[in-house]
């Protein structure tokens, strides 16, 4: 009785599975009835057999199979955790109380010289650098409808992910001209909002001009030199007139300031744009802006360079050959096939590579000055770097405690070689602990006699680059040189990017000048070069090389040739797996050097230190040069954003040592008064071992 009670169970929980089930066998005659319940054993052992029956598929429903993990879901998880974080941190910045113990906010600099007695005197004129500065649309193709006069670069960047192609096709120049595309304008953002802020969060110029505002400037007597950084100098004012904007701007401020000479803060690449502008605007028209001799001397009181890239960086060489730095080679190495393959259908290294060679500013922070300023292929200026340094000086004090001489101090500071930053690249890291008797150097003549055979039909398609017009053979030619320096750098570009070269080489040089005199020396392509120009005779003016130093900066590079031989591939990249030794000046294919996060030391500050110090051929009437270095300091506190003793290229201009003597310089004080020069780095030891005639 109790097995066909727990059969009626299972029909009552399941009667659609029951149902499938025939029940004639309990259907018995009434005669027969005692003689079932006699045999209890036999229906419990039929009622289990269809209990495993119902069972059955109830278990084959429950059960389900683990989802396989793909590098999709990865990569959305990482995107998701990235946006948590940032929301995350803009709202602990935004809503907790700032007077909590250990979170007040410091003093902004602006409020304290301000109380102190500091007013407006000198008209600021502000000129931002490569990048930083906002561009919008005033005419498009028609997939970029509805966007006109909104920013194609700088704010929230949203055009990249509704539409990457057309927004990388309208930031693109003619590849020829090197100015607009047909059918294609587009200008830089006017007015100071044009780079107080890059992206939403991310300040440029903003703490610096809420400083200036906090002392009393407004627009009346601050201005933002904005201009169109894609384009070369000299197209700048061939399209846009920038150069004669500003021309007007500053006489117009200078007037209408009580005839208070101008300060201007140029940071990057902005400050050889502003030396520039410098000789275009005493050179005679139609070349030259008309101001004639003097009219520096007039209109400006200070020059107060930020982060200046007077002699060029070597990561631009690096984004020419392989459109990546350190960041990216990482990301490679981490990821091999991501940025750079068609699987996931980004070829985002392709288009960046495409898009950023129509680009002539890039040109000029090329290296300048050759062997003589950043070494050759045994020396460089920089015999300790930043990672060397604590090392040697623990082997160096360790000797003289065990040994007690200086001759066996020197033979520990010795110990390991000293790495060779003249080879800004090199194929294969044992290149670089060979002597140079050892490397095998192509001249530069056969280099370029390779080439004149290129491949005219390609079929890559939009994508495609200058390396697609290349054969393997040539491509592999490049690798058989060892190591290139400043010098034979110059024929790599023109080899590997030709185009490029020959279109951005008659606006830019990057020699030094043995005869300054040389009426050569009037076309524009050498004004932005500091050691290929003179300063105007202005006496009374001054100028302050403010940058960072204390961060691990790019100075040369480790190569190799890619696997890959497909199309749309770039077969140049950084060997992200060459590592140095102990010293740790070597790390995922790139030496660094002291500087700000971009610039070395002895690009920086070496115009100031002795190119320009003084009475020298560069600089006749002897304008006073101040170095200001700030040591950086990473943030202590969240509520320090960025840090306000930052010496990194762009966060500098949080940094309130930076800020208070831009103040003080707008307020009327010199460079004496701030106190001359304030230096942490080698920068003076640096100079002195770079043997140019002054």
């Amino acid at each position: 009785m109790a097995a066909i009670l727990r059969f009626r169970k299972l029909c009552f929980l399941e009667p659609a599975k029951c149902s499938t089930v025939s029940v004639q066998s309990f259907e018995k005659p009434k005669n027969d009835e005692k003689q079932s319940f006699e045999q209890p054993q036999k229906s419990e052992s039929l009622v289990s057999s269809i209990e495993r029956v119902l069972e059955k598929p109830k278990s084959k429903k429950i059960k389900k199979q683990p989802k396989e993990w793909r590098c999709v879901d990865s990569c959305c998880w990482l995107i998701g955790y990235l946006c948590t974080s940032w929301w995350l941190l803009l709202f602990l910045c935004n809503f907790l109380p700032a007077n909590l113990p250990g979170l007040r906010v410091p003093e902004a600099p602006g409020v304290r010289l301000k109380r102190d007695g500091l007013t407006p005197l000198h008209p600021v004129v502000l000129v931002p650098g490569i990048v930083t500065g906002g561009l919008e649309l005033w005419e498009g193709r028609p997939c970029s409808e509805g966007l006109f006069r909104k920013r194609l670069w700088g704010g929230s960047f949203t055009e990249i992910f509704k539409r990457p192609l057309c927004w990388l096709e309208h930031l693109s120049l003619d590849n020829e001209t090197g100015l607009d595309p047909p059918g294609i304008r587009v200008r830089a953002v006017p007015g100071l909002v044009a780079a107080d802020y890059f992206a939403p969060g991310y300040f440029v110029w903003a703490v610096l001009i809420e400083n200036l505002a906090k002392i009393g400037y407004e627009q009346k007597n601050m201005y933002m030199a904005a201009y169109d950084w894609r384009l070369s100098f000299q197209n700048t004012e061939i399209r846009d007139q920038s150069l004669s904007r500003l021309k007007s701007k500053i006489e117009l401020m200078y007037v209408t300031n009580g005839y208070k000479k101008v300060v201007v803060v140029p940071h990057s690449m902005g400050v050889i744009y502003f030396l520039h502008f410098l000789k275009w605007v005493e050179a005679p028209p139609p070349v030259g802006g008309g101001g004639g001799q003097g009219w520096c001397a007039k209109h400006i009181k200070a020059i107060m360079n930020i982060g200046p890239a007077f002699l060029g960086v070597p990561k631009a060489v690096a984004n020419i050959l392989s459109a990546e730095g350190r960041d990216v080679a990482f990301i490679r190495s981490m990821a091999p096939g991501l940025l750079d393959s068609e699987t996931f259908g980004f070829q985002t290294l392709q288009h960046i590579m495409r898009v950023s060679r129509t680009w002539d500013s890039v040109i000029s922070l090329v290296p300048r000055g050759g062997e003589t300023i950043w070494g050759d292929l045994n020396k460089s200026p920089e015999v300790e770097n930043i990672c060397y340094t604590s090392k040697a000086r623990y082997l160096q004090s360790s000797s003289k405690e065990n040994n007690g001489n200086d001759t066996d101090a020197k033979r520990s500071f010795h110990v390991k070689e000293l790495p060779r930053y003249g080879r800004i690249i090199s194929f294969g890291k044992e290149k670089l602990e060979l002597p140079s008797s050892q490397l095998s150097i192509i001249d530069s003549k056969e280099l370029m006699r390779g080439s004149a055979s290129r491949n005219s039909n390609t079929s890559c398609g939009e994508v495609s680059s200058e390396y697609d017009e290349m054969s393997r053979n040539n491509i592999k030619k490049v690798a058989e040189s060892d190591a290139y320096t400043a010098s034979s750098l110059l024929d790599l570009l023109r080899f590997v990017a030709p185009k490029m070269m020959k279109r951005a080489e008659a606006h830019f040089s990057h020699g030094i000048a043995e005869d300054l005199d040389d009426p050569k020396y009037t076309h524009y392509k050498y004004w932005s070069n500091p050691l290929e120009t003179k300063l105007p005779d202005a006496p009374d003016m001054e100028i302050f090389c403010s940058y960072g130093v204390g961060i691990p900066t790019e100075r040369s590079y480790v190569y190799k040739l890619s696997s890959s031989d497909r199309c749309k591939s770039i077969p140049l990249q950084i060997d992200s797996s060459a590592y140095g030794s102990d010293n740790g000046f070597l790390k995922g294919g790139v030496h660094f050097v002291d500087g700000d996060e971009s610039v070395p030391v002895v690009s920086a500050g070496f115009m100031c230190a002795k190119g320009w110090r003084g009475k020298t051929r560069f600089n006749p009437s002897g304008i006073s040069t101040y170095i200001r270095e700030h040591q950086h300091k990473a943030p202590s506190s969240l509520l320090e954003g960025r840090g306000t003793e930052s010496g990194a290229h762009v966060d500098i201009m949080g940094n309130v040592a930076f800020i208070e003597d831009v103040l003080r310089i707008a307020g009327g004080a010199t460079g004496a008064e701030l106190g001359g020069d304030r230096i942490y780095s080698d920068i003076m030891k640096m100079s002195e071992r770079i043997n140019i005639r002054l």
